[in-house]
């Protein structure tokens, strides 16, 4: 009877392919979900669809593995340097941000020092110049000085005519009256003319001298003697320093003479004479 049972349940039901799923003994028999299958594969997507996802997921894998491949070769080669990517938006990483940091900064230290070397020759120039200019405002100064003592020195030794209210009577190498050629030029003034020192120079002889009659000797700076014969009187003594133009002493008619007159002589180096007229013009001064 079980059996007939059995068999007229599973004669009142159509047979499917899940109910025929066999189980081994002492386990439970497989739950039927025959109902519930039928609608999940129907939303399943087409088979070519199916396959384009697939094609794409294998793209993107390929690509990912790729990249991570070039990404551990390059770190393998340069493990010092991690690779930096641009930024997309501005085109700019922090690599070149960094390296134009650093150029800029290169950049202005060097026109710092630049500015700075500049400043120091510049600095070295002026204080070159200063140095020069301050030599050049001594060594100024000194020639000033030299010129003027100089320019005091000629108007001191600067020639003079030796009288006044005169007139030449006897020249440098005339015979006659003398026992030998006439050595000086004769001014013939009244007595008691005064008589002036033609040059500055130091008195070197005062005293009466023959035929000279009473004679004044004034020595220059260069050696040359002045001779100023048959004077009156003396003014000066020797060793006296005298001015040109100085008067020392006074026309007369001392010594050897023809009437009162200044006999004026003039001997380079104290040596022979020479002609009077000659060196006062030589001098600037025309008797």
């Amino acid at each position: 009877m079980g059996n007939h049972r059995a068999d007229r349940r599973g004669s009142g039901r159509r047979p499917s392919v899940a109910s025929s799923t066999q189980v081994t003994a002492g386990k439970r028999k497989a739950a039927r979900h025959a109902g519930s299958r039928g609608p999940l594969f129907r939303t399943l997507p087409p088979a070519p669809v199916l396959a384009g996802v697939a094609t794409l997921a294998v793209a993107v894998g390929g690509a990912v593995s790729s990249g991570g491949a070039a990404d551990v070769l390059t770190t393998a080669a340069s493990p010092a340097t991690a690779p930096v990517h641009a930024n997309a938006l501005s085109g700019s990483s922090k690599v070149s941000q960094a390296s134009l940091l650093v150029g800029r900064s290169a950049v202005v230290s060097r026109d710092s020092s630049r500015d700075t070397l500049a400043d120091a020759t510049d600095e070295k120039l002026v204080q070159q110049a200063e140095a020069q200019a301050k030599q050049r405002n001594v060594a100024l100064a000194k020639f000033a000085k030299q010129a003027e003592a100089q320019s005091a020195k000629i108007v001191e030794n600067a020639w003079v005519l030796p009288t006044v209210g005169y007139h030449l009577t006897a020249t440098f190498g005339e015979y006659g009256l003398w026992s030998s050629m006439h050595t000086g030029l004769d001014f013939a003034a009244p007595p008691g003319t005064p008589i002036y020192a033609v040059a500055g120079g130091v008195v070197t002889s005062v005293g009466y001298d023959g035929a000279y009659g009473n004679k004044t000797v004034i020595t220059l700076d260069d050696g040359t003697e002045l001779w100023f014969c048959h004077q009156t009187s003396f003014l000066v003594s020797v060793g006296q320093e005298v001015r040109s133009g100085e008067q020392i002493g006074t026309v007369g008619s001392t010594g050897h003479t023809t009437g009162p007159h200044l006999h004026l002589e003039v001997r380079p180096g104290g040596g022979d004479p020479v002609d009077p007229y000659a060196a006062l013009v030589a001098h600037g001064v025309t008797p």
